[in-house]
């Protein structure tokens, strides 16, 4: 124990003025607050976006087919997450997270109201404005939670992030009820305002309630020198120049279809994890330790990556099922297909605090699952969510509406699966980072997303329609034998964690 260490923190108890919300630092307020308003108006496009893409254009869409739209709900959904990871390398060289993060719920914001201009040009320039914003905001907010436990022994980091995963699922709950509804009932665009609204708000908690967050949210942990800036703009301003004038050329021949903006983004949303895992492991500067626990890491990568494929087809695939073959009436009353969206957010409210609770309590009596353990559970149970999907496929006859249950069932299997897996895959990137690495290797957990949804994407290019049985029995039976590869593999993982369980 250091001088100035007081003795409470050596016995795991955190200071009384640093357990001012539900327990946890009042700075989790903050970070609550701000993920939850960046989720509503994100999870409103999750809801929207598949179904704008795929409405004809007499009734306010743009006329897509199913295929191409979930293509590109998958490729832009990728993106948000690929661009994370530059998103804390820009923190940690740059700016700092606490910055970073304000300027990334600004552009945000600024992509929302894009969207709510009725103008098809204007609508995409506003979806590159939100994935950019995202991919700034996404890797260094979760970051800035667990600056939040200055203890690495503190007990209640995992629960900070589930309490923190709860903010999400706020947000996204409502987006659909609020946003979901304005779209379908009214316009498109008028749903799109409202969640650059969402945006505006959530920019104004995060900057009333800055003053509360870790004074090492503000620190640039490795600042780029003078001539690393001028470099890197150079290169940047190089790259830039080659897209434009390759894309020019492409334009000006008449060989331009969509393909030519889609395939690129699958191959580096598959490639570039795969580099970058490869760099941060290989790194001389790393010890032996850390290099060790990027190993043991990668297993968890390739697993999310997985469960994601299946997972993030909730506004794609399920939310067209939703739309084209659910029956959304009740007794004569009619409700938006997007409002299927909020049921998993709904479960994870509902079911987060027994999660946390469950972990806490199977960890007091030495019984609680490994973190191996727990993402074997979540590629188990997203694999059996598509093995429901597809009995619900099979049961159905040509121009049959299937009951709303089917969708519960799924969303409600996917969910525990997701409480598995998600929050404490959040908590296990935090442990396992080199501090070299501290944000970006955050930036890198959600490239397991983009991974995963880029092998979506690559699929629908191929033809592939993904409401179909076949390849909805590939995809359950491909997570199911991931599942059981993992729970099998995990003696041989755990002596590359170190001290993380």
């Amino acid at each position: 124990m250091t001088q100035d260490q007081p003795a409470n923190l050596e016995a795991g108890v955190p200071p009384e003025e640093n357990r001012g919300f539900f327990g946890h630092p009042r700075g989790l307020a903050t970070l609550f607050g701000t993920e939850m308003w960046e989720r509503f108006s994100f999870y409103g496009m999750r809801a929207l976006l598949v179904l704008y893409l795929a409405t004809p254009t007499a009734d306010g869409g743009l006329g897509y087919s199913a295929i191409t739209a979930t293509g590109i709900y998958a490729v832009y959904n990728s993106l948000v997450y690929l661009l994370a990871l530059p998103g804390g390398w820009i923190a940690d060289r740059l700016w700092g997270a606490r910055r970073t993060v304000g300027v990334a719920a600004a552009i945000i914001m600024i992509g929302h109201f894009l969207l709510a201009v009725p103008v098809t040009a204007t609508f995409f320039v506003g979806l590159v404005f939100i994935a950019v914003g995202s991919g700034l905001l996404k890797a260094n907010i979760s970051t800035m939670v667990g600056q939040l436990y200055h203890d690495p022994r503190d007990p209640r980091r995992d629960g900070g992030f589930t309490i923190f995963y709860m903010g999400i699922n706020i947000g996204a709950f409502a987006a659909p009820y609020a946003i979901g509804t304005l779209g379908q009932n009214v316009n498109f665009h008028a749903g799109f305002g409202l969640a650059g609204f969402g945006m505006l708000l959530g920019l104004g908690w995060y900057l009333w309630g800055g003053r509360h967050l870790s004074p090492e949210s503000s620190l640039v942990p490795s600042p780029l020198s003078a001539e690393e800036k001028r470099a890197i703009l150079r290169k940047i301003g190089i790259g830039v120049a080659v897209v434009v004038v390759f894309y020019l050329i492409v334009v000006l021949t008449g060989a331009w279809t969509l393909n030519w903006a889609t395939v690129p983004l699958t191959v580096i949303g598959l490639v570039f994890p795969a580099w970058t895992l490869y760099r941060i492991r290989a790194d001389r500067e790393l010890s032996g330790d850390e290099r060790k626990k990027m190993t043991g890491y990668i297993w968890f990568f390739v697993a999310a990556a997985v469960f994601w494929m299946i997972y993030d087809q909730g506004g794609s695939t399920l939310n067209l099922f939703a739309n084209d073959r659910t029956n959304t009436s009740i007794a004569g009353w009619h409700f938006p297909s997007s409002w299927f969206q909020s049921v998993n957010p709904l479960y994870i409210i509902i079911l987060a605090p027994v999660f946390a609770s469950m972990w806490q309590a199977l960890a007091r009596r030495g019984k609680e699952p490994t973190t191996t353990v727990k993402f074997a559970m979540g590629l188990l149970l997203v694999g059996v969510s598509f093995v429901v999907f597809y009995c619900a496929l099979a049961v159905l006859s040509e121009g049959e509406k299937a009951s709303p249950l089917w969708l519960a069932a799924i969303f409600l299997i996917q969910t525990i699966g997701e409480l598995c897996l998600s929050p404490v895959g959040l908590s296990v990137t935090t442990k396992l980072a080199p501090e070299k690495y501290a944000s970006q290797m955050m930036g890198v957990w959600f490239l397991a997303v983009t991974a995963g949804d880029c092998v979506t994407s690559l699929a629908t290019t191929f033809g592939a329609n993904l409401n179909s049985r076949p390849v909805v029995l590939v995809e359950a039976v491909a997570a199911l034998v991931a599942g059981v590869a993992f729970l099998g593999a995990r003696r041989r993982i755990a002596p590359l964690l170190g001290n993380v369980r």
